[in-house]
């Protein structure tokens, strides 16, 4: 008898009792479900909710990748520093910084999954639905969006809030009104703000006092954002450092391209939303462009605390923090975002207006696109109405223009209840 077999075998035993639901995920897990709809019209398709998760799993799986090797190369590049002519085919030939990355970064997906599953279980055998596959993306996410020391209680007491305050408390998967990645990260950040910030929790060692090889200064893990926030415009990453992703930040945030790379595969498989992308993108050039154009006026004295980041290039801002990020697997989470297509640019600009506003005007926290995407989650359903009620009004502006009227009070109320 296969697993397979055993598995069913095992669910059948457990049918109908408390820990059905448990048995019932462990099956679901595995193996696509047997069960089939035997009345009434339905959809016939090939995606369904797990299918869905694990193509966005997909996309995710080069950044993690790449957040792994990166943590071992920052820290390498930190202690014993690497010579000018250290070439960037080298750089992945390099061992030791993929393992060190393995290391440190494993632990983080292990414990994100296991507490946040377990906390799935214990909620679908006490509730008595069926766990669903809604936490196979969070669970990647969140070690992807974490700095890279940061301990694993912490994580677990945050996974525990995000998936009961987060998703539990609405109802489970399609009901939140709040991206649970997010907010685990929002908890971390004003309940542990010293491991969340400043320039010793990017680079791995850093929060240790690990020193550089020959001196006795401590290493700093120092980001783009973070240079840029304390007025310091001598920054030592060059373009391509922040394009490729050879910058410290985040596990899976810095390496723009490869985040590009699995936003176009979100789009070509149809999970996420290119307008929420696309609008996202040029709210945040419209703000960046806002405050470079304040810079050039000369309407802000270069002593200023905002001048630094006013006058960063506009367009940089999404090489470097988040940014880039949050626009390609957040903001176009479809349960959180708004569901109506002049809705989501609505919704996506004002994601990147807001995101960049935040980094320059707050910089004692100049990662902004976490919170800029939890305030539009907030907003996401009053965007969805009005538009909704915009298009009702447009349409019954032209049943009254029109030459042509229904005949019944029914076809009159079907017109006024018609949605995007």
């Amino acid at each position: 008898m296969g697993l397979k077999e055993k598995l069913h075998k095992t669910k059948l035993k457990y049918q109908g009792k408390k820990m059905a639901p448990a048995f019932n995920a462990i099956h679901t897990f595995l193996y696509a479900p047997n069960e089939t709809t035997h009345s009434g019209s339905h959809v016939r398709g090939a995606d369904d909710l797990k299918r869905t998760m694990n193509t966005v799993i997909m996309a995710l799986v080069p950044c993690l990748l790449f957040g792994i090797f990166n943590t071992g190369y920052q820290y390498n590049a930190a202690v014993n520093g690497f010579p000018e002519t250290f070439s960037l085919f080298e750089h992945f030939l390099t061992m030791p910084n993929f393992l060190l990355g393995v290391k440190t970064i494993l632990p983080l997906v292990i414990v994100s999954y296991g507490v946040g599953l377990a906390v799935e279980f214990v909620f679908a055998v006490i509730k008595g639905h069926e766990v669903e596959e809604g936490y196979l993306v969070t669970g990647m996410l969140v070690p992807l969006i974490v700095p890279v020391d940061i301990p694993l209680w912490m994580l677990a007491v945050a996974v525990v809030f995000g998936v009961v305050i987060g998703k539990e408390v609405f109802g489970g998967t399609g009901m939140n009104i709040l991206n649970p990645a997010l907010t685990i990260r929002a908890f971390l950040f004003f309940a542990y703000p010293t491991w969340m910030s400043g320039d010793k929790v990017w680079v791995h060692g850093a929060v240790d006092g690990v020193t550089k090889a020959g001196t006795t200064d401590a290493i700093s893990g120092e980001t783009v954002l973070g240079y840029l926030a304390q007025g310091t415009t001598d920054i030592s990453y060059s373009l391509s450092d922040m394009f490729y992703g050879f910058i410290p930040g985040s596990v899976g945030e810095t390496s723009t391209l490869l985040i590009l790379l699995g936003g176009l595969f979100l789009i070509f498989s149809k999970i996420a939303s290119w307008r929420i992308m696309v609008s996202a993108v040029i709210g945040s050039l419209v703000m960046g462009l806002i405050f470079n154009g304040v810079v050039t006026a000369g309407w802000i004295p270069e002593y200023s605390k905002f001048y630094t980041l006013m006058s960063f290039e506009f367009w940089q801002h999404l090489l470097v923090g988040g940014l880039a990020f949050g626009i390609v697997y957040m903001a176009t989470d479809p349960v959180t975002g708004s569901q109506t297509n002049r809705g989501k640019w609505i919704y996506g600009f004002l994601i990147g207006f807001l995101s960049v506003m935040i980094r320059v005007f707050n910089p004692g926290y100049p990662e902004g696109v976490f919170l800029a995407i939890l305030l539009m989650n907030v907003f996401a359903p009053t965007i969805d109405h009005y538009v909704v009620r915009g298009n009702v009004k447009r349409r019954m502006k032209r049943l009254k223009n029109a030459t042509i009227y229904p005949k019944t009070a029914g076809e009159v109320e079907a017109l006024k209840t018609e949605t995007v």
